[in-house]
């Protein structure tokens, strides 16, 4: 059976999350930009930094699956929102459900993470979105704010960082499962 852990990681939570998941499981790791062909692995565990609604390179690599009725497929998101929160995790998986093909999807099982940031390390357009972002929510009414907008105006311009190796552990579950 063959195993591979990807990920997309801009500024490097998402990178930590992935390589102390392949410490614990000793399935490689490696960036998406690096997969050539996907559809030779069993198990793709894909873990994404979140960005602008989107999972960081997730489209690109799975959109090339096929033939997947014997593969496991997990995906993590890492993100600054509370990953406890429901209403976020419901935003998460409708822009997940609109990269994905619908069969990959329902295959796939869903887990959320929590990352880090450092605005000090922010590439300029990545300061200037956040920046925008910022001023349009921060005087949102409160029951209008959602979970991302709150853990965004609670963390600008600071240097936070929630990342918990433990909330791997559900992740090891899911893969013992069926072995």
């Amino acid at each position: 059976m063959s195993d591979i852990i990807i990920y997309g990681s801009h500024y490097g939570a998402t990178k930590r999350y992935a390589e102390e998941l392949s410490r614990r499981t000793n399935i490689e790791a490696r960036s998406f930009k690096t997969i050539k062909e996907i559809n030779k692995y069993d198990t793709i565990i894909y873990l994404g930094g979140l960005y602008a609604g989107g999972v960081l390179g997730m489209a690109k690599t799975l959109k090339a699956l096929n033939n997947i009725s014997k593969k496991k497929i997990i995906i993590a998101t890492v993100g600054l929102a509370d990953p406890t929160d429901e209403v976020n995790k419901n935003n998460i998986n409708n822009n997940i459900k609109r990269q994905l093909t619908k069969e990959v999807f329902e295959r796939a099982k869903i887990f959320y993470l929590r990352g880090a940031i450092d605005y000090a390390k922010l590439n300029f357009v990545h300061r200037t979105m956040l920046k925008l972002l910022y001023h349009a929510v921060k005087n949102l009414p409160e029951e209008k704010q959602k979970a991302e907008d709150r853990a965004m105006i609670e963390t600008y311009n600071k240097k936070v960082n929630f990342i918990d190796f433990s909330s791997l552990d559900k992740i090891m579950n899911e893969l013992q499962k069926g072995k």
